[in-house]
């Protein structure tokens, strides 16, 4: 009863969010999502666990396809390859069930998060609402084709 009416309630949130506001709940459910794959970790339930990240590398994906190189420039560049780097050490941290990689991805979603929020929060530009600025653009096989080969580095 009670995961009925929570997943309804995300579906309401969901539809009814901004598409800025649906970047804020990806960055939540990929960070819950890390949260419980490390306490699975700790209990031994890999198959939970799994569950955990594939959830979390889901949400990463979602992110990733959402970009928009053209309007996002070099910025969108720079996301999809730290989310490229992240799906990565998910992967690493599933196959050999670590849990270095997870707190160090958690760590990097806590930063976007955070950066998100304050954008959400600053000042609306004379030109544009902030919505059209920082809203991610529509899904391009093109462009998620082209940023899961590309290496993160520093």
């Amino acid at each position: 009863m009670w995961q009925n009416a929570h997943s309804a309630y995300v579906e309401s949130r969901v539809l009814s969010a901004e598409p800025i506001e649906l970047v804020s709940l990806l960055y939540q459910t990929a960070s819950g999502a890390l949260g419980d794959a490390r306490h699975h970790l700790e209990a031994g339930d890999v198959r939970e666990r799994s569950k955990a990240i594939s959830k979390a590398s889901g949400a990463l994906l979602e992110l990733a396809a959402a970009l928009d190189f053209e309007r996002g420039g070099e910025i969108a560049q720079r996301l999809a390859r730290l989310y490229d780097y992240m799906l990565r050490r998910l992967t690493e941290a599933n196959f050999k069930q670590l849990d270095a990689p997870l707190v160090e991805v958690l760590g990097l979603l806590t930063t976007l998060a955070e950066g998100w929020a304050a954008i959400q929060q600053a000042p609306e530009s004379a030109e544009q609402e902030p919505d059209e600025r920082w809203a991610p653009g529509p899904f391009s096989q093109e462009s998620a084709a082209a940023t899961s080969s590309q290496a993160w580095s520093f």
